[in-house]
C-alpha cells in the first residue's frame, strides 16, 4: 500500500506503483528468466515511462535486491517459522513444515526455481541462495534435535526432508493434491521413523487445505 505522499508521484508516473514494478519483475523472472527483467521492457508492459521506475527504485540492482528480499520473506520465512513452532511430537512438527509444501501462500515453488536458475549465473545471488538454504536446514535440524534425535541423525534427517522437497520441485513433478495428501503419513514415517496420529493428520489437513 502506497503512503499518501507516494500516491501523487505514482499518479504523475502513469499510475504505476512500486508493487506493480516488483510483481511484474517477479512474474517475468519466473516466466522468462532474469534476462527479461529489464526496465524498458517492463515500462512498456506497464504502459508508463521508463523514468517512472526511478521513483521507486534507485537502480536495476536495487530492484534485484528487493526481488531477493521478497523471495527470502516469501519462501524462507514460513519454513523457519513452522520448524520453530511448538509441537508435542516430531510427527506434528514435520506436519507443521508440510504446510509450506501444501499452501502456495506460504511457499512459491516457481519462484524458488527461478531464483535458483538466476543464482547459477550470478555469484552474489548464489551467496544469498546458499545462505537461505543453510537457514532452512539449520531450522529443520534444530527441529529434529529438539525432539530427541542425536545431532548427526538430526542433520541427516533434516537434509533428507529438505532435499526431497526441493528435488520434487526441481523435477517439476505434477501430483494431484488428493494423491499427495494420501501419501502424507508414509512421508512423515520415512522422514522421522514414526507415524503421525490420526488427529495430527486431520489437523494438518485442516491447516493446509482448509
Amino acid at each position: 500500500m502506497l503512503s499518501t505522499d507516494e500516491q501523487p508521484e505514482a499518479e504523475a508516473q502513469g499510475k504505476s506503483t512500486r508493487e506493480d514494478w516488483l510483481q511484474l519483475a517477479l512474474e517475468t523472472l519466473i516466466r522468462d528468466g532474469i534476462d527479461r527483467v529489464k526496465v524498458q521492457i517492463m515500462a512498456k508492459q506497464l504502459n508508463v515511462s521508463r523514468s517512472s521506475f526511478y521513483w521507486f527504485f534507485k537502480s536495476p540492482q536495487d530492484l534485484n535486491d528487493q526481488m531477493l528480499d521478497y523471495w527470502l520473506t516469501k519462501n524462507t520465512g514460513p519454513i523457519i517459522q513452522r520448524a520453530l513452532r511448538p509441537a508435542q511430537t516430531i510427527t506434528e512438527a514435520i506436519l507443521n513444515v508440510f504446510e509450506c509444501w501444501a499452501n502456495a501462500d506460504l511457499f512459491d515453488p516457481r519462484l524458488d526455481i527461478a531464483v535458483r536458475l538466476w543464482a547459477r549465473r550470478d555469484a552474489n545471488v548464489l551467496a544469498v541462495v546458499t545462505g537461505a538454504d543453510q537457514q532452512r536446514l539449520d531450522a529443520l535440524t534444530g527441529m529434529f534435535t529438539r525432539h530427541g534425535f542425536p545431532a548427526d541423525e538430526a542433520l541427516v534427517r533434516a537434509r533428507v526432508l529438505y532435499f526431497t522437497q526441493v528435488g520434487q520441485y526441481t523435477l517439476d513433478i505434477k501430483e494431484d493434491m488428493a494423491l499427495r495428501f494420501s501419501r502424507t503419513r508414509n512421508f512423515v514415517r520415512a522422514f522421522s521413523g514414526q507415524s503421525p496420529t490420526d488427529a495430527e493428520i486431520e489437523h494438518f489437513k485442516t491447516a493446509a487445505f482448509g
